[in-house]
């Protein structure tokens, strides 16, 4: 997860793809979070590297997003 992405030679229909995966993995990392919070199972280290895994996710979402949206020059 660490690799870089180049995202230049990928087409918008893989990053459209792409960006569905994150999202849902990103929901999918809410809901465990939520879900640990809520038990109160959850240790502070197991909620701390699942925030920042959700975070890394946060940001590629953005990038993917910024890409796929067009420059409109008002």
């Amino acid at each position: 997860m660490n690799e870089p992405v180049d995202m230049s030679m990928k087409t918008n229909d893989v990053l459209r793809v792409e960006l569905e995966v994150f999202r849902r993995e990103h929901r999918d990392l809410d809901e465990a979070i939520s879900a640990l919070n809520d038990k109160g199972t959850g240790d502070p280290l197991t909620l701390k590297r699942l925030k920042k895994q959700k975070l890394k996710l946060k940001d590629k979402i953005a990038v993917i997003t910024d890409r796929l949206t067009p420059d409109i020059i008002a």
